[in-house]
């Protein structure tokens, strides 16, 4: 039992959905199947694959396609250990309270201050992206667009959660519409034969440009980096738990769907990309969904992909608010953080944790107006490392709680992984090896330059917040 389990009544002044100690701990259960779906669906596909995907083209060429799905592949076992934790448990804390209850309260002291880390990086990350792409349409300032995107958001939030839900809905909705298109498009060019690039569209552009590994196998291992990039936020749909309708129905049909997606969202799209247009006519820094309407003659496709491109990054900034305020308060119930951070709105919303992380999130809009160096960089660089620790420590915990279960210890959960714990070492290897990556190429290496920095930070917070309170920092039993 760990200490939000505890039988009492909460000390934070919330009108609770949920009876004390309950896992939603005073969340509203106000998610429902068709917003979760589309929340897991969403997750996995960001600005990282429409536009992120053109740099890794360049470097790995059709390989690509084999990195997305062998990433894929690990993405899945990642998801299935949270599944196989969220049955046993489902709780709105997620990956902090399983680090915490099965690795130790310092573990999960490290993966909720990182992962809200990483969740107001990439909201002050994509938010400014998001007023980026406005200038497309309309010479506006692109702080004041940022200022907008961000009140809008953060208002939604503290609505309810059923309208997060919703904008989730929807915004994932036009990232499915639009991929989907763009595969059907591509279709019709390969068969039909319509288009400028109806003459030279093939399936053998995938090997007949200096075969399917132009850049040999070392061009491929380091797009690894970038793939998984791609993958970030999947795990969002663990943080939605506590406040899931029906959790143990919803959760394990929004994982079992993560193969679908990922086979045709990613994989799919890029085969049929790469076939209409040769490999080498995509270059860093230009969508490849851009460029290849470009190649075809079709350039509405810009405006509708500029459009795209903003609902995933608002996407993305939703979802940061949303995690945010439900990391803190978990800390907050742990005695981990300010005690503020526990109350909830009559709604059941984390208002102080949202509102200080929202707050971030627009002095970050305005570092990145005003000091847009080398500094700021190295801050965004955490976040892929930052999320990477998260989906590590859902691994570490659901290897320790399967041990635990199998000796006994806890009860079996409901939906356990398969090929765990083999699947589940597999998916910490391939990390390990991602990591690695990271180190050779000068690009990523950034972001373990500032990992340490953090780690520091956490560890000296830990010890004088353990002094002052070491209660909350004892393991539970």
């Amino acid at each position: 039992m760990t200490s939000v389990q505890v039988d009492k009544p909460h000390d934070d002044g919330s009108e609770a959905a949920d009876a004390p100690g309950a896992p939603g701990e005073g969340y509203q259960r106000a998610l429902g199947a068709r917003q979760i779906q589309m929340i897991a669906i969403g997750g996995a596909i960001g600005t990282g694959l429409f536009l992120g995907a053109g740099k890794a083209i360049d470097r790995a060429g059709p390989s690509l396609i084999l990195a997305y799905a062998i990433a894929g592949l690990v993405i899945f076992f990642i998801m299935r250990a949270l599944g196989e934790l969220l049955m046993y448990r489902p709780v709105a804390g997620s990956f902090s309270e399983y680090a915490r209850e099965f690795l130790g309260p310092f573990f999960g002291f490290v993966t909720g201050w990182t992962y809200w880390l990483f969740w107001v990086v990439t909201g002050i990350t994509e938010v400014t992206a998001a007023a980026t792409y406005m200038t497309y349409w309309w010479d506006i300032p692109q702080w004041l667009s940022a200022l907008v995107f961000t009140v809008i958001l953060y208002a939604a939030n503290l609505i309810s959660v059923k309208l997060f839900g919703e904008l989730e809905f929807w915004f994932s909705m036009v990232k499915v519409t639009a991929i989907i298109g763009m595969i059907l498009i591509c279709a019709g060019v390969l068969t039909i034969g319509f288009s400028d690039a109806g003459d030279t569209a093939t399936v053998a552009n995938l090997w007949n440009d200096g075969g399917f590994f132009p850049q040999g196998i070392t061009g491929t291992l380091m797009t690894l980096q970038i793939v998984m990039f791609a993958f970030l936020a999947v795990e969002l749909v663990g943080v939605t738990a506590g406040e899931s309708k029906d959790p143990e129905t919803v959760l394990p049909k929004a994982i079992n769907t993560v193969p679908w997606r990922i086979a045709v969202f990613y994989v799919g799209a890029l085969i049929m990309i790469l076939s209409v247009v040769p490999w080498s006519t995509f270059k860093p820094g230009v969508s490849p969904f851009v460029k290849a309407f470009e190649e075809m003659g079709l350039g509405v496709g810009a405006a509708i992909v500029n459009f795209v491109v903003l609902t995933a990054a608002l996407s993305s900034c939703n979802s940061g608010m949303y995690s945010t305020g439900r990391m803190l308060r978990d800390l907050a119930l742990n005695g981990q953080g300010p005690k503020a951070f526990r109350k909830l709105t009559k709604n059941g919303l984390p208002l102080v944790g949202t509102t200080f992380s929202a707050a971030l999130m627009l002095v970050g809009v305005w570092i990145n107006y005003q000091w847009p160096g080398e500094a700021f960089n190295y801050v965004v660089s955490f976040a892929t490392i930052s999320g990477m620790w998260a989906w590590i420590m859902i691994l570490c915990a659901q290897l320790r709680y399967r041990a635990k279960a199998d000796r006994g210890e806890l009860p079996q959960s409901t939906f356990k992984a398969p090929g765990a714990p083999y699947t589940s070492w597999f998916a910490l290897g391939f990390i390990g090896l991602v990591i690695t990556m990271m180190a050779i190429d000068e690009d990523a290496r950034i972001s373990l330059y500032c990992a340490p920095v953090w780690a520091l930070l956490l560890g000296v917070s830990y010890l004088v917040m353990k002094k002052r309170n070491p209660q909350s920092f004892a393991r539970k039993g």
